[in-house]
């Protein structure tokens, strides 16, 4: 039986059975992201449409889809496997922040000391707008009148009781998939923390799952002496990989290292990951903690505000639109190109043809587009060359793969390899304005690895610094199979099956997405 929710179609939330989404691990630690693709597409569908079974005339649907969301966004913790848990004072100190040096024997402090802490029923709402109309602009509505329904989820902080003595934690750290601006400074901050809490054993895995199994990838030994600079610099101090062992085989290193407490910083395929070692420890009955920090550049995780990497790449991206702009704008008749990242979300393009102001058109994979015909791109570009002299176009990675042919290959992550969308587009205007003799200079700029391998800026730093602190509290309040993330302005711990389910998309009815196309002056291209 489907769940309430699903079944009337919230947008953000998946349509899927009561249980988690199952992945099926053969061999390979991450699963096929095409999986994944198909909950997206089926999720799209489910969105547009009503599931009659449901009646709305029952008084009590709102209090049953309620209690629906509330159980699915449960947030699992020791207490669920291990009913004799012990509590204990929390040794993070909240009004003189220096690590814990006495003998934790009788060095815990006491409840007088601390204030300020989160309580573990603080909630945070996630929508906070009440749509009047499924006509309105971005509208999410869950039933056809638009029916205001609360739907709140656990709110991150320090508690003021914590499950693990501090002695006794072996903490670890992975970064997996690919680059992105911030990894290193949430590194640092996950490690600065649990010394504040009194940890002394933590260590790196070296190129993401992959050091579980590599015996020629020594973990490396972390401490804020280590990490105090590491900040300054892009990339990951530990180095990234995709795919890996299976899960079975991380969870046996694990327990032979005495790991219990996991922090993995990674994408939808990582979480996906360690949801899986999450489970694989509850069954073994292990007592640790597996807490995700989202790690995508793209921006596409599901009931985020946004991700960290995400601002830096949208600043970086404007000196590549800049370089465009003034290539095309100092040619005759030319035209700049700039492929940004984003396999099946368009935030990157949309905000950085927002901000920039020198776009002309921007595509992006959620909103379909011809490139011939007289409503197409090409034709568009005609126009502004006799209007403008010149144009300038910004399209996301992963839009127009309908005009590509297929290779059916896929990545170490399972992701489908694509064709090359801005190699493309070059081709065919070059060859389009050839063919009507008109006279065009086209240059081509793909900066995706440059801005990857970027410092984070000003506000992806406190993003990541703040995610890195509240992955810690959430693992020593004992909570495990969670992920951090910032909601509605908040920081808040959600299951991990609910945000992985399918990637977040750019809705082409949002607000948003119409202030894109009123800044670029670009038509439907269909």
């Amino acid at each position: 039986m489907e769940s309430i929710s699903s079944a009337i179609g919230v947008k953000f939330v998946p349509s899927v059975k009561n249980s988690p989404p199952s992945f099926v691990f053969s061999g390979s630690l991450l699963p096929s992201l095409r999986s994944l693709d198909r909950i997206c597409k089926k999720n799209r569908v489910f969105s547009e449409t009503r599931n009659p079974a449901i009646d709305f005339s029952d008084p009590d649907w709102k209090t049953k889809f309620q209690e629906d969301f509330e159980r699915r966004f449960y947030i699992p913790h020791l207490t669920d496997i291990f009913d004799d848990a012990a509590r204990i004072p929390s040794t993070f100190c909240l009004k003189s922040r220096r690590p814990i040096t006495e003998d934790f024997a009788n060095g815990y402090p006491s409840d007088e000391k601390w204030n300020g802490y989160v309580n573990n029923n603080d909630r945070v709402l996630v929508k906070t707008i009440h749509y009047s109309s499924p006509s309105s602009a971005g509208a999410e509505c869950v039933d056809p009148d638009c029916t205001w329904v609360e739907q709140w989820v656990h709110r991150a902080g320090p508690r003021e009781k914590i499950y693990f003595k501090p002695e006794e934690v072996n903490a670890a750290i992975v970064t997996c998939g690919g680059l992105c601006p911030g990894l290193n400074d949430v590194i640092r901050q996950i490690v600065i923390t649990l010394e504040i809490y009194g940890v002394k054993k933590i260590v790196g895995i070296p190129f993401g799952y992959r050091g579980f199994s590599d015996e020629g990838i020594p973990e490396m030994p972390l401490s804020r002496k280590v990490v105090q600079n590491i900040h300054l610099a892009g990339g990951s101090l530990l180095g990234v990989s995709r795919g890996g062992p299976n899960v079975s085989d991380i969870v046996d290193s694990m327990e032979e290292r005495g790991i219990n407490m996991l922090f993995v910083l990674g994408g939808n395929g990582t979480h996906a990951g360690a949801n899986a070692i999450h489970n694989e420890c509850r069954k073994r009955r292990m007592r640790v903690a597996v807490v995700g920090v989202p790690k995508t550049i793209d921006n596409d995780i599901l009931l985020m505000d946004k991700t960290f990497g995400f601002d830096t790449a949208v600043e970086e991206a404007q000196r590549a639109i800049n370089s465009a702009y003034i290539e095309a704008h100092s040619a005759y008749h030319g035209i700049g190109i700039v492929k940004l990242m984003g396999r099946s979300s368009g935030f990157i393009a949309m905000h950085a043809s927002l901000a920039s102001g020198q776009i002309d058109i921007c595509l992006i994979p959620e909103v379909p587009f011809h490139l011939h015909g007289p409503h197409g791109v090409l034709r568009h570009l005609n126009y502004l060359l006799e209007t403008k002299g010149s144009a300038v176009v910004c399209v996301a990675e992963g839009a127009g793969q309908n005009l590509l042919q297929k290779t059916n290959a896929t990545d170490a992550s399972g992701n489908i390899v694509l064709g090359d969308i801005g190699v493309y587009i070059q081709q065919e205007i070059k060859k389009y304005f050839k063919e009507v003799g008109v006279p065009s200079d086209v240059k081509y700029i793909d900066p995706t690895y440059m801005i990857r391998a970027c410092r984070a800026n000003a506000s992806d730093g406190i993003l990541c610094t703040v995610l890195g602190q509240n992955a810690v509290h959430g693992a020593f309040a004992g909570y495990s199979g969670i992920t951090v993330g910032i909601c509605n302005t908040h920081y808040v711990y959600l299951p991990i099956p609910e945000v992985i389910s399918y990637p977040k998309n750019v809705d082409p009815n949002s607000r948003m997405w119409h202030r894109c196309l009123t800044s670029t002056g670009q038509p439907d291209f269909i």
